[in-house]
């Protein structure tokens, strides 16, 4: 009663193969493009500079705000609202000193006590250009190398036709996230690394679940041809990548919807990556293992049987 598909199922999949590959490769363009131009909406972790959270004793005007810090001559001052209706997040451009980090914190606070009597500031945090830079590159490189290790593990558990699939839609599924960032402006910073890096482990856990039961069935079937193989195989551990999915993203939408600004950005990443990790499993993993090992996992099936031999053949040898 709880299985979200009956058992038995012969969904042909491998059917849609041709356009599952040339809509995930749109997606995937459109994205890379989408992260040149209008580009990443960096956080303060990776674009370095100021950010204070303030909150006011009523509803913020946001006006009155804005008029008070531009008084102030404050460098790339930005006002936004975070959460409630009376939570007012301030951004700075990076100083160039401690010292002159504090300063402009100092005059924020006097600015926002004078436009709004008994605004209260909750947080004062600063990251500077150069530490943000290292940042940022750390972050490329822990995504570069988690992507090789798991081209690795894969390469090492399976043939190398898997493990080239698996790192392709992998990297497919990355630039979706990307382009998903860099549409819906949500701040790219170190915890939107960890969800990428998060949405990667899913991801491949769930290919490595059909590609188990691929590799199962290519010794159980010998002579069954391969698209039929994989249809078979992602129908049989359909129950399962879907049951797996939907835990992950009924565990995640709470967090989306209620988490607050803290907790929300990470969560609505990670429930794109949860669609866009079980499709890539279906529709773009499977193809390309269909592409790359047709004519290399299938050699028994493919070649030519000896013929029987006839009946004077066989009085013959009698």
């Amino acid at each position: 009663m709880l299985r979200l598909v009956p058992d038995g199922t012969r969904i042909a999949f491998m059917r849609g193969r041709f356009m599952g590959l040339i809509v995930s490769a749109l997606l995937s363009s459109a994205s890379v493009v989408l992260f040149f131009y209008p580009g990443l909406n960096l956080g303060i972790d990776f674009k370095g500079g100021i950010v204070i959270e303030a909150r006011t004793p009523g509803p913020a005007d946001f006006t009155r705000i804005r008029m008070a810090l531009a008084g102030e001559h404050l460098a790339g001052a930005g006002v936004q609202r975070f959460g409630a209706d009376d939570d007012v997040l301030i951004r700075l451009d990076a100083t160039p000193s401690e010292a002159a980090t504090q300063s402009a914190a100092d005059r924020v606070r006097a600015a926002l006590g004078q436009a709004i009597p008994g605004t209260k500031v909750l947080r004062v945090d600063a990251v500077g250009a150069s530490v943000s830079a290292e940042l940022f590159r750390n972050g490329m490189l822990a995504l570069g190398i988690s992507l090789l290790m798991i081209l690795a593990y894969i390469w090492f558990r399976f043939e190398w036709e898997f493990a080239i699939g698996a790192v392709v839609t992998l990297l497919l599924d990355i630039t979706k996230t990307i382009g998903f960032l860099a549409v819906t402006r949500l701040q790219f910073d170190l915890v939107m690394v960890a969800a990428i890096l998060t949405i990667l482990g899913y991801s491949t856990n769930d290919k490595v679940v059909v590609y188990d039961r691929v590799r199962e069935n290519l010794r159980k079937y010998k002579t069954m041809p391969l698209r039929e193989l994989i249809d078979l195989s992602i129908n049989e551990t359909l129950n399962r990548t879907l049951g797996t999915s939907m835990t992950v993203f009924l565990a995640s939408l709470p967090l989306a919807l209620f988490g607050g600004s803290a907790l929300s950005a990470f969560a609505w990443t990670m429930l794109f990556g949860i669609v866009v990790g079980t499709s890539s499993s279906i529709f773009i993993a499977a193809p390309i293992l269909l592409f790359l090992g047709e004519h290399r996992l299938r050699k028994d099936a493919h070649a030519p049987r000896p013929a029987k031999p006839t009946a004077a053949q066989l009085k013959g040898r009698a």
